[in-house]
């Protein structure tokens, strides 16, 4: 839904249609022109005679002459100083660009999909944490003013509990914000209206097997979009630059014509004209021009060129990022889904000894926060991860 709405889609896949159409336009340089004309004119000719411009015929003074022309022409060049085979090359690169770019443009249009499908639907998931912080420290204050009314707890017990719930609480009036501004976001990218929720599934959280970093990492400096795309740029700048050196040979033209003009004075009887004719040209000095547009793309392919390098290297870096970004978050949703459960277990006894007496609300509030904290970091573990491959994804133009 969001390829079909997003600008930058559909400039790339304009620009697909475009570059396409250059490429149709070249190979039609290899081909003749073909024009197909006709008229018909009233030529008046006052005082002396005069030559019907469009028949060619003497006409007598003070007289009109009705007359009607058809006629076809075609050219073709039939040297060009190998211009049109540079221009093909050329457009074929730019073709090439053209595709990259737009597979490109598409992992990285699912790349900002999914991080905001994803901004929504770990919104949702700290909302629940939230509520449930929220209720346990509903909880807690209940416990409390039930000992500060049996004479077992001191007011601040109470007191320090209150202040808990109302940090609670405001920790998820927050989350709400927070989810209501990604389920906006995510209607605007998707092209619809109001906000849209993220449908959670389990399937999302199976965890891959360990990638073959050396497999990805050729594959990536050898099939990433961002880096054909810079390299196929590169080939259609060396393509132009030889493209500009043909403006040194000579062209040679072979066109032909043939034509019918007919007029009132002879009853429109169609007489018939051919003429062939083959030209060379050779510009011998055009003022240094050829040398100003020779050094121009030189200095294009100079840019070209080491866009495409620097292109290799940031899709290795990058690379490099994107797996120990994933390794990094297989490590914290296995850390932080320990931490919970120790947390919950930790928050239990504490919560039993408050009961008998055994522990201070200070303990309690203590595990209870850290309890709290630890949900909050498994959720932004589990979607850090999720997060990563999506990326590593976008990198190396396919799914994983």
């Amino acid at each position: 839904m969001a390829e079909r709405v997003q600008p930058d889609m559909i400039q790339a896949t304009s620009a697909v249609r475009t570059a396409s159409a250059q490429k149709r336009s070249a190979w039609g340089a290899f081909l003749p022109n073909l024009t197909a004309t006709s008229s018909a004119s009233d030529f008046f000719s006052e005082g002396a005679s005069r030559v019907d411009p469009v028949t060619g015929l003497v006409t007598t003074g003070n007289s009109t002459n009705r007359s009607v022309s058809t006629g076809i022409s075609a050219s073709v060049d039939l040297f060009t100083g190998f211009r049109r085979g540079a221009e093909l090359s050329a457009a074929r690169a730019n073709e090439n660009a053209a595709d990259a770019s737009l597979i490109d443009a598409r992992f990285q249009q699912a790349l900002t999909t999914t991080n905001q499908f994803l901004d929504a639907l770990a919104a949702a998931q700290l909302l629940r944490v939230r509520e449930s912080s929220v209720r346990r420290a509903e909880e807690q204050l209940k416990v409390s003013v039930a000992k500060l009314q049996a004479g077992s707890a001191t007011r601040s017990d109470s007191l320090r509990s209150l202040v808990t719930l109302g940090s609670a609480r405001l920790d998820q009036i927050t989350t709400q914000t927070d989810l209501a501004t990604a389920e906006a976001n995510l209607a605007r990218l998707i092209g619809e209206s109001g906000r849209v929720r993220a449908a959670d599934d389990s399937a999302f959280y199976v965890m891959l097997p360990a990638p073959d970093t050396q497999e990805i990492r050729i594959e990536a400096e050898s099939k990433s979009p961002q880096v054909q795309s810079a390299v196929s740029s590169a080939n259609a700048a060396r393509a132009n630059v030889r493209a500009s050196r043909s403006a040194y040979w000579p062209t040679l033209a072979l066109s032909a014509n043939t034509g019918w003009n007919g007029n009132r004075a002879n009853d429109y009887n169609l007489l018939n004209q051919r003429q062939v004719s083959l030209s060379l040209r050779w510009s011998i000095f055009d003022r240094f021009d050829r040398e100003l547009t020779i050094a121009q793309r030189e200095a294009d392919v100079d840019v070209a060129e080491a866009t495409a390098s620097d292109a290799k290297r940031a899709v290795e870096a990058q690379l490099q990022t994107r797996l120990a970004e994933l390794d990094a978050a297989k490590e914290r949703i296995q850390i932080t889904g320990t931490s919970v459960a120790a947390a919950t277990e930790d928050l239990r006894v504490q919560q039993e000894r408050y009961r008998v007496g055994a522990s201070t609300i200070v303990d309690v509030l203590t595990s209870q926060e850290a309890l709290n904290q630890a949900e909050v970091d498994v959720v932004n573990a589990r979607f850090d991860y999720l997060r990563a491959k999506a990326q590593l994804e976008a990198l190396i133009g396919r799914k994983l």
